[in-house]
């Protein structure tokens, strides 16, 4: 499909939806749609429904974290349209304490990408039939997909042979995080890495 005609329905989408949609562009040959979040679901059934649309195969959909905004979050769903040939991005934002209504109504199969979104970023959505962690343990503290949370992440999980159960402890590093030089796995190091004075005397004997 050429960008002429990824426009034209750009234009076409933001004139049946003008009041929940707040522009659209073209870039690199796909067509994507910024909505408003509280309208996403009108958006979504609009996507799926219309005849010069028909995006009735949901793709995917994901989070993604700009802390340094105050909407930090984008929501991004992706739609197929096999008949027409046709892929389309929507996005959305929503800050930490607003929620984005649920489109399980819509497309029953983003019902664990809702959840995931909440797991991993702690995006919520209204409206879900059962908005419970997906990837995390129960009682996990924080949504690891930030991009403020931490790398060593804030408890440790391990099995208590004394208490016999599960048990969460603050997180303490057994070693040191090592310093990566980024060299590519098939190049020597120009220095002795640690470990490798035996073999090098080794050698030299």
């Amino acid at each position: 499909m050429t960008d002429t005609t990824l426009i034209d329905l750009g234009d076409y989408i933001a004139d049946k939806l003008e009041n929940e949609v707040t522009s659209t562009s073209v870039s690199r040959g796909e067509l994507c749609v910024n909505a408003r979040a509280e309208h996403i679901v009108k958006v979504l059934t609009f996507l799926r429904d219309d005849p010069e649309c028909r995006f009735k195969l949901f793709v995917d959909m994901c989070g993604v974290d700009f802390p340094e905004r105050t909407q930090r979050f984008e929501v991004v769903y992706h739609l197929l349209s096999v008949h027409l040939n046709r892929r389309v991005r929507i996005k959305v934002i929503t800050d930490e304490d607003t929620a984005v209504p649920s489109a399980v109504a819509v497309f029953s199969a983003i019902n664990w990408f809702e959840r995931e979104a909440w797991d991993m970023y702690g995006i919520f959505f209204s409206g879900h039939p059962d908005l419970r962690r997906l990837l995390t343990d129960y009682g996990f503290q924080g949504h690891p997909l930030r991009k403020d949370f931490p790398l060593s992440g804030h408890v440790e999980v391990r099995y208590s042979e004394e208490e016999k159960r599960v048990i969460y402890e603050p997180l303490e590093l057994k070693q040191t995080f090592r310093d990566f030089d980024f060299m590519s796995p098939w190049e020597g190091a120009k220095y002795i890495l640690p470990g490798d004075e035996k073999a090098n005397d080794g050698e030299d004997a």
